[in-house]
């Protein structure tokens, strides 16, 4: 049963279309999820995608023949919809995305009231066994569609974290933002009026056949265009978002990438310092750098297994301030525990501007201090079988082994991490030194070779 639908993942919906994911699915994940949660009220969104307004329609059709009332959004990002569910007292919300996967794909993110994420453990998988059960009750009452924005409520509530005061005295910075043809300039361009800064923006019309490439910039051939940018127009900052944009990555001013695993610990250290003592949730594929800073900070460091719905549901049930991962979600207490790209680059903004230190300098040390590999992706016939001969290679000599996510090997002044993909068929590896760049690479390719 578990793979008769392979579009259901463990923490969202996403496949190719309509190969896995089709029209008549989603009108029957509508059903499903109107039988499941016995919601009155749903929120719906939709990325840029080509066939992202068709699933909507499909999508509310099936919702209102399980009896449900249709609040549509129309096109805004992942973190719109978590903000209209929890803000407007909904049932629930599903956002119709496929994230940065190419354009073919399309998929869901589904949550319940308050935002509250739904994962495999969760009901998802309990919606995918309605439909191959074709347990899909069709009521007697059907409910209504009806079109809706609250994106003046969701600006408000970004930078009411702020305050006009505080909103006045940022820096007038000069900031590149590159929407990779999604949805993130819809936002963004409500409220220019409110910073001081000047924005230089690439790609900011939604495009769902993606003209500049998939907005994935974790591929390295996706950020060349964002360095130029900033180079060129001598900015302080770049920002790059996926389609969705629950996700950003940064650029500093010598327009160089920087790894989200550095930004996490800048996050939470800003965040600490007004809020001592709190707990920050982080993921387990690099952990050092995070640890260090935000132990230095006064706060408690809590390792998570990752994926958004997994980290939303232990940030949660840790009532944890902050979380963050590597991979670039940035999750908020006081925005229902749900990841939001726009509160990441606002908070960046703001730590710029008080420390009045370029983002080159923010990370530098802390860059020396804990050398990455960055996430390397290898595609494997057998996972289970490699974490077990990789995990029998080094559990002897190693000061911990543990399994929140993957294998975890901490070898004392170096660790991996090597676990598998969650929505891809891959091996993910990530590996860290202490101060050792060397070591870390020796190391990254001792593994990559017991991979293979």
């Amino acid at each position: 049963m578990s793979t008769a639908l392979s579009c259901f993942k463990a923490y969202d919906i996403r496949g190719r279309v309509p190969e896995e994911l089709n029209l008549e699915l989603a009108r029957q994940i509508g059903l499903a999820f109107a039988a499941e949660f016995a919601p009155t009220t749903v929120c719906i969104g939709r990325d840029a995608r080509l066939s992202s307004r068709d699933i909507s329609l499909v999508l509310a059709n099936g919702l209102e023949d399980g009896g449900v009332e249709v609040v549509d959004i129309g096109l805004c990002g992942t973190e719109e919809v978590y903000h209209a569910t929890f803000s407007q007292g909904f049932d629930g919300g599903i956002m119709i995305t496929a994230s940065h996967n190419p354009a073919d794909w399309n998929g869901m993110k589904l949550v319940r009231a308050g935002a509250a994420p739904v994962s495999a453990d969760s009901g998802l998988h309990a919606v995918r066994d309605r439909i191959l059960s074709k347990d899909l009750p069709i009521v007697r009452k059907k409910g209504n569609t009806r079109r809706q924005t609250f994106r003046t409520e969701y600006t408000d509530h970004l930078l009411g974290y702020f305050g006009e005061k505080t909103l006045r005295q940022f820096a007038p910075l000069t900031i590149v933002i590159n929407a990779g043809n999604g949805c993130a300039w819809l936002p963004i361009r409500d409220i220019l009026s409110r910073l001081p800064c000047t924005i230089i923006p690439l790609h900011e019309e939604p495009d769902g056949t993606f003209p500049n490439g998939v907005p994935n910039p974790l591929l390295p051939e996706n950020r060349r265009v964002t360095s130029l940018a900033v180079l060129r127009h001598r900015a302080d900052i770049g920002v790059a978002f996926d389609g969705d944009f629950d996700r950003c990555f940064f650029f500093d001013e010598q327009g160089n990438f920087i790894e989200g695993y550095y930004v996490v610990g800048l996050i939470a250290a800003t965040l600490l310092a007004e809020h001592p003592g709190e707990t920050i949730i982080h993921d387990s594929r690099l952990v050092w750098n995070t640890q260090e800073m935000v132990l230095a900070a006064g706060g408690i460091p809590f390792e998570s297994k990752a994926g958004h719905a997994f980290m939303k549901e232990r940030m949660r049930a840790e009532n944890a301030l902050y979380g963050g991962e590597m991979s670039a979600h940035h999750y908020f207490r006081d925005f229902s525990h749900c990841d939001s790209g726009m509160l990441a680059w606002l908070l960046l903004y703001k730590l710029l501007s008080h420390s009045g230190k370029p983002l080159s300098e923010l990370v530098k040390e802390r860059m020396r201090l804990f050398p990455v590999s960055g996430e390397i992706n290898r595609s494997v016939g057998n996972v289970g079988q490699i974490l077990e001969a990789v995990r029998v290679r080094y559990e002897k000599t190693a000061k911990t082994v543990t399994f929140v996510d993957g294998l975890s090997v901490d070898m004392g002044d170096w660790r991996f991490n090597l676990r598998s993909s969650n929505t891809e068929p891959l091996l993910r590896l990530n590996v860290e030194s202490r101060a050792d760049p060397s070591l870390m690479e020796a190391r990254r390719d001792e593994l990559l070779a017991l991979i293979r």
